[in-house]
């Protein structure tokens, strides 16, 4: 079978290992990585303390 031999066919190292396209392994990292970051934008624009738009003279 095709799926077998795949498996071993492509021999990743460093960033390349956790994050490729070709496994699926790779590809849930990718998936994981882009929601942190949009979890975390959310998250700061949230948090991120109100500017007061009326200074008091």
């Amino acid at each position: 079978m095709a799926g077998a031999e795949a498996d071993g066919q492509y021999q990743f190292t460093g960033f390349k290992k956790y994050f490729n396209s070709y496994t699926l392994t790779g590809r849930r990292n990718y998936v994981l990585a882009t929601y942190g970051s949009i979890a975390l934008l959310i998250l700061y624009f949230k948090l991120k303390p109100k500017k007061s738009a009326v200074t008091a003279k």
